[in-house]
């Protein structure tokens, strides 16, 4: 069933939460699995598991939200690092293997330095946020959602210098790049301030804004100071495979 409405065009979502159901959560477009009698194969072959299996929940995966926020990561942010102007230090590299991973060790150490960051500011917002700001759950709920969104923007600054410690260098020449950062700024701000129905989110206060931004703003100092750490050459995953080889 699922494959015939794939072959007529339809987008599909399947929920489940039994192994039987696993084949129809792969095929699926969407696939949805309840975390708590969800058995792992389920879980394994969907996309999303619902924690508390509340089907109503749905609703709110699928809110605005999180389709802005993957507007903000896959979409501009990739459009405002694409328009990145090819360096004299690119050719001075050395030819890279059909067989290298795609993401590098530079990469990861970035990405895992960021990541951790992030993930812990959120969880500390998640949890403790009412009492730190005494705020409201929904108040709580959008400063998590503006921090967690400013934090991509100011990132996508670390992203334009992998390697280099100066990721400012030669901004003043990509305006393209300036102009979709200000877009998704002034459009965030829209979002919070004036659309709070449609976007289900608080409007903050000046004071509230300014702890957005500068949790968000340490991404900058902590992508500088990550990059004093050397990582090795050889792709990490290859210690990996060589470990499994040896215990075979």
């Amino acid at each position: 069933m699922v494959q015939c409405l794939r072959k007529k065009g339809h987008v599909v979502a399947v929920t489940g939460d039994g192994t039987n159901d696993a084949p129809a959560l792969r095929e699926a477009d969407i696939g949805l699995s309840m975390g708590i009698q969800g058995t792992e194969v389920a879980k394994e072959s969907s996309d999303i598991v619902i924690l508390d299996d509340n089907f109503a929940s749905v609703a709110t995966v699928l809110s605005v939200q999180l389709l802005w926020v993957n507007l903000i990561m896959d979409t501009l942010g990739a459009l405002a690092l694409a328009t990145e102007n090819p360096t004299k230090e690119l050719m001075k590299k050395k030819p890279v293997g059909r067989n290298e991973p795609l993401i590098t060790n530079v990469m990861w150490r970035n990405l895992l330095a960021q990541a951790l960051y992030q993930i812990s500011v959120l969880l500390t917002l998640h949890f403790k946020g009412e009492d730190i700001f005494h705020v409201s759950k929904k108040v709580n709920e959008t400063l998590i959602f503006n921090t967690f969104v400013l934090c991509q923007v100011f990132n996508e600054f670390n992203a334009r210098k992998m390697e280099k410690k100066n990721v400012f260098e030669g901004i003043h020449k990509n305006k393209l790049f300036m102009g979709i950062i200000g877009i998704t700024v002034v459009l965030q701000v829209v979002m919070v301030e004036f659309l709070n129905k449609f976007a289900d989110t608080e409007r903050l206060n000046w004071r509230q804004w300014a702890v957005c931004i500068a949790i968000s703003a340490a991404s900058w100092p902590i992508g500088f100071l990550v990059k004093f750490i050397p990582v090795p050459e050889r792709p990490w995953f290859s210690y990996l495979k060589l470990k499994r080889l040896m215990f075979i």
